[in-house]
């Protein structure tokens, strides 16, 4: 299946039947997630339904899944790029300077 052909809905259902399997999968009630995500069974209801939801909400049920670490798959971390790492040489300190204050007192050495 090519996600990029389905509409913004049919993700939406598709993540949270994925959801709802991989409860099911790992042999948890609804109402067991909702106590592991801190939230109300409700929303966990809602969540599976598909209707409105938060990402925090989202991000509750991977706690308790313990499939945080999903996220970095969907988001590595991209680093700094090079141009930017060239842009940011240019800028890097090469001397101290005097601050204002001890430019108007004279040394006592």
């Amino acid at each position: 299946m090519d996600i990029n052909n389905l509409s913004d809905e049919q993700i939406l259902t598709q993540l949270t039947q994925r959801v709802k399997q991989r409860r099911l999968n790992l042999n948890i009630t609804q109402e067991e997630l909702s106590k592991r995500a801190g939230v109300h069974v409700q929303t966990i209801k809602n969540f599976e339904s598909g209707k409105t939801t938060t990402l925090l909400t989202f991000i509750q049920i991977l706690r308790a899944f313990g499939d945080l670490d999903a996220l970095h798959t969907l988001f590595p971390d991209p680093g700094i790029s090079p141009i930017a790492l060239l842009k940011l040489k240019g800028k890097e300190r090469e001397r101290a300077s005097r601050s204002s204050k001890n430019q108007n007192e004279d040394p006592s050495w």
